[in-house]
């Protein structure tokens, strides 16, 4: 029996910890980011005026995480 709570002890841990990796976090001036590879940038929207955007990392130590931030959009013309 306590062989089956510690299985399922460490598979509540892994799943906690995968959706941590993924959760988005929002940018804040002045944050200390530590990224050590970009994975992937989504593309900015068509808007003339600031659009979120997110940026999916690697830190140092092979974590993923999700960053978003703002990005003027590429919607304005003259």
């Amino acid at each position: 029996m306590k062989k089956i709570l510690l299985v399922l002890s460490l598979i509540a841990g892994v799943s906690a910890q995968v959706q941590a990796e993924d959760e988005v976090v929002a940018y804040r001036y002045g944050m200390d980011l530590d990224i050590a590879q970009v994975l992937a940038i989504t593309p900015v929207a068509d808007v003339c005026g600031a659009a979120p955007v997110e940026m999916t990392y690697l830190d140092s130590k092979g974590a993923k995480h999700v960053l978003q931030y703002s990005e003027f959009g590429t919607g304005c013309s003259n």
